[in-house]
């Protein structure tokens, strides 16, 4: 059984910073490319961010380009999201994903998640 767990959210102020992380067990962290979503309040979950198997492929949603990095720590077979110049707008729950399509940013394509951590940015 696949297991997806996320830490690392709370509440920051904006311009802030905050990192998440996604536990993985080896097998999943070998086996599937993954990807971070989020769901705000009355919204539909919207695609963050995704990394290749291998760590060497990565791309992001535009509204979070050049302010979020997502980078693999093999060491801890743990996806991370480094959240930086945090914006009320980011506010939302983060679910962490795995699934076999690299890149894709259809919450569809991917068939293991995370229970979700929340991220409270305030202004």
């Amino acid at each position: 059984q696949v297991q997806l767990v996320e830490s690392g959210g709370g509440s920051v102020q904006a311009g802030g910073s905050l990192r998440l992380s996604c536990a993985a067990s080896r097998r999943t962290f070998i086996s599937y490319a993954m990807a971070w979503f989020r769901q705000a309040p009355g919204k539909e979950r919207e695609f963050v961010g995704g990394i290749s198997r291998s760590g060497g492929s990565t791309n992001y949603a535009d509204s979070v380009k050049g302010r979020f990095i997502i980078s693999n720590d093999n060491a801890k077979n743990t996806v991370l999201l480094q959240m930086d110049s945090l914006k009320p707008e980011d506010t939302a729950v983060y679910y962490c994903a795995a699934g076999y399509f690299s890149g894709s940013s259809s919450s569809a394509q991917y068939v293991y998640w995370g229970q979700g951590t929340q991220v409270t940015v305030s202004s």
